[in-house]
């Protein structure tokens, strides 16, 4: 067995290396050899013993500052510097300078393919999404009527009360601010018209969409990026079950059945509040709101709610279980992708609104 890894000079520049050149046997050798101030032309390694990476490396690092030649070296050893020889090369620690207006185009160029594969991937798992509810309607018996039930109770029963109170200040906002303004021409009596055309044809769906995203699009992810996690999802698939018919399916027919009903409730309940605020800044009786709802807001405000809820209810909980199945390697990812499916589903939301304000115009519904 060697000793601890050692140099001597000899004459001629020629240093001569005995002991081990491994890491636990290297002691202070580096140091010593970064201090040595002589001459050196020949590197000798006949002597040595053990040869590891850490010890080729400390020998061709000193071989390559001071110009010497390696000699004494087997078959083997050196194959293993040469090895090292190819790996030491020079890595650029900070990038170099890059023009700003590159990297904006870069960054940019970058977000926009993101975009592009996230949207292809949502497109993708609405295709196995509209598969899996086209088997189970093939194979009633898959249907899972308790897990829809605990999702209607989720979705809709427990947020009745936060999207209640949202509605109601949102009603008195609305009925406030239009007051506010209109009083400017004395024509405080159409607040009543304001309230009533922008509650039931906008606001209360696209604020009640914006909640559900925010309360159930965030649920929808974090529990199935968990059970992703904790291989639940993999299991299920062990054992024959579809994942799509047993998680997905219930939580996107809960959302699509429950908007129209929670957009209907919060359009009713911004009414309440706009009358109430009505009644008590512009002394217009209750009895009078109603009446002028009734013959300022035409019935199609109410089915271009009607009809937007359930189109949002499914964006939202595609996205929600679109995103906790993206979930791979840690629990890291279930917050990023809770965080990626409310930014989704409230863009996607506002997007679809857009289109749809402008596909009813077409249609003569304004």
């Amino acid at each position: 067995m060697s000793g601890p890894a050692d140099f001597s000079a000899a004459d001629g520049g020629t240093l001569r290396f005995t002991g081990d050149l491994s890491l636990s046997r290297l002691g202070t050798l580096p140091d010593r050899l970064n201090a040595f101030d002589g001459t050196a032309t020949v590197l000798d390694l006949s002597g040595v013993g053990r040869f590891d990476t850490v010890g080729a490396w400390v020998v061709h690092r000193f071989a390559a500052k001071s110009g010497a030649e390696i000699r004494g070296l087997d078959a083997d050893k050196r194959h293993l510097l040469d090895q090292v020889e190819q790996a030491d090369q020079p890595v650029a620690m900070r990038p170099e300078h890059v023009n700003p207006l590159t990297r904006v185009l870069g960054e940019v160029g970058q977000a926009v393919a993101t975009a592009f594969h996230t949207l292809h991937g949502l497109l993708g798992f609405l295709g196995a999404t509209t598969l899996a509810f086209l088997n189970v309607a093939r194979h009633p018996s898959r249907f899972r009527f308790n897990a829809v039930v605990h999702r209607f109770e989720v979705v809709g029963v427990s947020a009745l009360g936060i999207i209640g109170l949202m509605s109601f200040l949102i009603g008195m906002v609305i009925a406030q601010q239009g007051a506010v303004q209109l009083r400017q021409f004395g024509a405080e009596v159409f607040t009543i018209n304001l309230v009533g055309r922008l509650t039931l044809r906008e606001m209360g769906v696209l604020m009640t969409a914006i909640m559900v995203a925010g309360r159930s699009g965030s649920a929808f992810a974090a529990q199935l990026g968990t059970m992703k996690l904790t291989e639940e999802i993999d299991a299920m698939r062990t054992i024959g079950v579809s994942p799509m018919e047993a998680l997905v399916v219930p939580r996107v027919l809960a959302a699509v059945l429950l908007m129209p009903l929670l957009g209907f409730y919060s359009s009713m309940i911004a009414l309440i509040g706009g009358a109430l605020l009505s009644w008590a800044t512009l002394e217009i009786p209750p009895i009078t709101f109603i009446q002028r709802i009734r013959e300022v807001v035409p019935i199609t405000d109410l089915y271009v709610g009607l009809i937007k809820a359930p189109v949002f209810g499914a964006i939202i909980a595609i996205a929600g279980c679109f995103q906790g199945l993206q979930v791979e390697s840690d629990a890291e990812q279930v917050g990023s992708r809770t965080t990626a499916a409310v930014v989704q589903a409230i863009f996607l939301v506002i997007v679809l609104d857009a289109f749809f304000a402008v596909f009813f115009t077409w249609l003569g519904w304004n």
